[in-house]
This record gives structure tokens, sequence and C-alpha cells, in this order.
């Protein structure tokens, strides 16, 4: 009697978790919160694409001044409109507050847009600017996206679920004093009315830190707070847009982000301060005397 051998088993299949970033084309086949995310990665990185191509023959793009030192380009109308149409596609019934073309709709949810964070730096080729796409739920912040275009780095966020740099998820730095941290600013160039107020504080922490930057994207500058690149930032008068995605992903990488001067809702005000729990402390305690 022949005995037949046993059959050879069958290889398990290693498990391989799903890459969402394949899903793009179908964000709807996605768990919710994640096809948000998703739709506004797509739409952050169109936009980022518009921008680079015209960097090239920045010759071309028409400017127009919205105001004291504040400008806009067809650069930032076109990403604008590319960023609402991408998001458009999947939910048509959202609603928009974006940079350039203000309110459009009315809905529980509302993506809160800038097309192209750092336009007087885009203007003059110099390569720090970012897109930055927010989506507020009722009232509450619930998806953050800021695109560096430059360096193709994406930053995400979702509420409750971490922060994460292209995929890799992200911490604020574990420095916890003044004297070794790197301090982020932007200057208020709006309005001159603060700048007395603002160049004491500037003095302060150039004297008490290890150093200061101002890049000029204050999107980008909350996403790097965010990665450990910054310790701390502090700015004047910066909009809506310029910072709800940024906040959204410095929180929920584990940094603080307040109001300078504890009045209202800093994203009502822009005048914010943020930083690793224990910079946050201490610079609000060394920038605080000097607020008028």
């Amino acid at each position: 009697m022949r005995v037949q051998a046993p059959a050879p088993p069958v290889p398990r299949r290693r498990f391989r978790p799903y890459n969402t970033a394949s899903f793009a084309a179908h964000p709807l086949l996605i768990k919710p919160m994640q096809a948000l995310l998703n739709t506004a990665v797509k739409a952050a990185r169109r936009a980022g694409e518009i921008a680079i191509r015209q960097l090239k023959h920045l010759d071309e793009v028409g400017v127009r001044n919205k105001g004291i030192s504040d400008f806009v380009t067809q650069v930032d109308e076109a990403a604008e409109e590319c960023i609402i149409a991408t998001i458009q596609k999947y939910y048509p019934d959202h609603a928009f507050l974006a940079e350039e073309s203000g309110n459009r709709g009315s809905s529980e949810y509302t993506w809160i847009i800038d097309p192209l964070d750092g336009t007087t730096n885009f203007i003059h080729g110099f390569p720090v600017f970012s897109v930055s796409i927010a989506l507020r739920i009722k009232s509450r912040l619930s998806i953050g996206v800021v695109y560096d275009p430059n360096r193709q780095e994406i930053f995400t966020a979702i509420r409750g679920r971490g922060a994460q740099v292209d995929g890799h998820k992200i911490r604020v730095s574990g420095r916890r004093y003044l004297d070794d941290a790197l301090i982020g600013t932007g200057f208020p160039y709006r309005s001159h009315e603060r700048m007395k107020s603002y160049l004491a504080m500037l003095e302060q922490v150039l004297l008490n830190t290890a150093g200061v930057r101002r890049p000029g994207s204050a999107a980008l500058d909350l996403a790097n707070l965010a990665a450990g690149r910054l310790d701390g930032f502090w700015e004047f008068g910066l909009n809506i847009w310029d910072i709800a995605a940024g906040s959204l992903i410095l929180r929920e990488a584990g940094g603080l982000i307040s109001e300078l001067e504890d009045k209202d809702d800093y994203l009502d005000t822009g005048n914010i301060i943020a930083g690793t729990p224990r910079v946050h402390d201490a610079l609000k305690k060394l920038l605080t005397p000097h607020l008028s």
C-alpha cells in the first residue's frame, strides 16, 4: 500500500497593514475620519504642485497688495480653487473658510484653508511656504494637514490619534528649559501697533534662549514645533487659516498652544504662544511683562 506523503504546509501570509495612501483615489472606502484626512492630503499635494511649478516662472506671476505687507498672487487663488474643488468632489455639502475667497456654504463640517502660507517668501523665491488645511466639525478642530512642497513633507493629525510626518509618528522635543530652546517667531507686519512690545519680547528671548528663527510661514513653524525642530513659538495677529491645522498637529504631538494674553480663544485673536509643555510655560512667563 502506497502511503501518500503529507501535503506541504501552506505558508502563512504575513499580515501587512493597509497603506491608506493607496486609497487616495477612493477615500469613501476608508473609515470616515481617515477618508477626510486622505482627501485633505490629496488637496494639499495638488495645491503644492501648483506653487512649485510656478516657482520657476515668478516673473509671470500676477501680484496684488491686500494691505500692509499682505500680498495675494494668482498662485494663491489657483491653489485655493484646486483645494476646494478636490474636497467638493467627495464632500459637496461641506462648507469652507478660505483666505482668498472667504466663507462658502454652511455646514457642521467647515474646511479652513490657507492655500499658500508664506506668500511673501514665495514671491521672492525664498523656499519657505506651505499649504494649510484644517477641518472643523461643529466647533472642534478634527483634521489638520500642513504640506511643505519644497521638502515634500506632509504633516497630518486626526483629533485623538496623534500626529505624523510622512506617515511617521512625531512628538515635540523633550526640552524643558529656555536656555537650550530654539524659539520660532513671526514679525507683527500687518500692524505696527505692537512693534514696541514685540521688540521688547524679542530682546528677552534672544538673551534667554539658544536662538530665534523667523522662517515666515506660521503653519509650517507650528508643524516643525510638533516635530521637535523648534521648542517654542510666539506671534501676534495671525488669522485662523494660518494656525488651525498647525495648532491641531502640535497638540496631537504633545505640545501646548494658548492665547498670548489669556483674553479669548487664540483662533479668534491670532495672538499665540506655543511650545513643549515646559517651554510654553517658561516662555509665557518671560513674555507676559512686555504685553501692552
